[in-house]
């Protein structure tokens, strides 16, 4: 099946990348702004299908997105000095309202998965410029959030991250909550598992974590500039569920029509997903603090979200 990535910087070559290595797809159309990064980007990961799998990669236009079943929007503009964070929110909106008619000019039956930052506001955006039903209309969101909190787990607990069951939902960024009452180790909860091995998961360990989790793209930025190989990795594990129909239970950003009594949102939660994109939401049992957490999450996300949209006219 064809995928399409709009913008191809660091974030979304790596997502392509990350699908060549992992066989997802069989074609992978490659749009930028900078069709001379396109094609450079292009051809440098054609070069690893020899090592990996034969996955046809190639960089077009608009018009080479037709058939494709998946479009990752990877594009954006950066802060100017000066700039407020809603005035860069609106200029991103504009890019977008150039972006996603022509995705669906030539691609009018794509999933749209939507990995520009904030993405849970551009989730919104995307879906008040597209017109789609929300569950084709996937924020990456909190999958990031998750992995990291999934890896310092499993470091804390001395086992493989594969094997922690824990989400981050709400926002991917500051507010973002770590769902430590759902969090298990294998089919038992970590915290009962972390009291038998000897590491138990004391107020000082778990805010270590969380601070670390909240903070990893900070410390990131800050060493290299920017993050890349984690959501690289994200965007491809969204597409594979895509693709093979997999039904698979990933954190992600869409908009809902109310959660925690906030309505219109993108933020994220659990969902299933599949061929069609998202197809239901799985809302975990969490604790009440954990719910009022969310719910200051949600808000601040609806606040931002509404001034953009009021101010790019949407």
């Amino acid at each position: 099946m064809k995928v399409g990535i709009v913008g191809v910087g660091a974030v979304g070559s790596t997502a392509a990348y990350a699908m060549v290595l992992n066989g997802v797809g069989n074609e992978l159309v490659l749009v930028d702004y900078n069709p001379k990064l396109a094609i450079a980007q292009a051809e440098d990961i054609w070069h690893a299908t020899p090592f990996s799998h034969a996955v046809k990669v190639r960089s077009g236009d608009y018009t080479e997105l037709a058939g494709a079943k998946v479009v990752i929007i990877a594009a954006g503009v950066g802060q100017k000095p000066g700039e407020s964070r809603i005035e860069l929110l609106a200029r991103n909106a504009e890019v977008f309202g150039s972006i996603i008619p022509n995705v669906l000019r030539y691609a009018p039956d794509a999933i749209l998965v939507i990995a520009a930052n904030p993405v849970d506001v551009m989730t919104n955006v995307a879906k008040e410029i597209s017109g789609l039903p929300a569950q084709r209309v996937i924020g990456s969101g909190t999958i990031l959030d998750t992995a990291r909190f999934r890896t310092l787990l499993g470091q804390h607990l001395g086992i493989s991250p594969i094997s922690v069951h824990a989400e981050v939902m709400g926002e991917h960024g500051d507010s973002e909550v770590l769902i430590w009452s759902g969090a298990k180790a294998g089919n038992t909860n970590a915290h009962k598992f972390a009291e038998q091995i000897g590491r138990p998961l004391d107020d000082e360990i778990k805010a270590t974590i969380d601070t670390k989790v909240r903070r990893a793209a900070y410390s990131i930025i800050e060493g290299k500039g920017s993050t890349n190989f984690g959501i690289g990795a994200g965007l491809s594990r969204i597409v594979k569920a895509i693709l093979n129909n997999e039904h698979a239970v990933i954190s992600l950003s869409m908009v809902n029509p109310e959660i925690v009594g906030v309505k219109n949102i993108a933020l994220s939660v659990p969902r299933v997903v599949g061929a069609k994109g998202i197809e239901a939401t799985l809302f975990p049992s969490i604790t009440k603090d954990e719910e009022s957490l969310l719910k200051e999450s949600a808000e601040s996300l609806k606040a931002a979200a509404d001034a953009v949209l009021s101010a790019s006219n949407l």
